[in-house]
């Protein structure tokens, strides 16, 4: 089984451009608009913006109670797709990977797909942000 990991320090993260072929593989139509000012991050909508829930910034936001800021949130996560809720072996991502080579790479990362045996219990490990793949094991605390 193939896995994405980063393998510099900095963190996880898929370009724009690997983002969508990404979505092209998988056959997933989004809206993706990307923030304005210091926030400049893609938002991956899976709703044309007249169906989005309505935007809560700021004020607005925090105004609202404890069970209405839930239910919004609940809404808004249902209606986007966020890049770090791709699962690292999931073949569409690997896949674009690939394809894309260093131009995959997001802020901050260089990935790279390692092949690991099929069927392992895996999890993705980091240290400010360099990753390595270990088997799943129990721990605790």
């Amino acid at each position: 089984m193939k896995v994405v990991i980063n393998r510099c320090y900095g963190g996880f993260s898929l370009s724009h451009e690997a983002v969508m072929r990404y979505f092209e593989i998988k056959g997933i139509t989004v809206y993706p608009e990307q923030g304005e000012g210091v926030w400049k991050f893609w938002t991956y909508w899976t709703v044309k913006p007249e169906d989005r829930v309505e935007d809560k910034e700021g004020e607005a936001f925090y105004s609202m109670s404890m069970d209405d800021r839930m239910t919004y949130n609940k809404l808004r996560s249902e209606q986007t797709i966020y890049e770090r809720e791709i699962e690292r072996h999931d073949p569409a991502l690997v896949q674009a990977v690939e394809e894309l080579g260093s131009k995959a790479n997001g802020s901050h990362a260089e990935l790279s797909v390692v092949e690991i045996p099929d069927g392992v219990d895996y999890v993705v490990e980091e240290y400010d942000g360099m990753e390595h793949i270990a088997e799943a094991h129990r721990t605790w605390s």
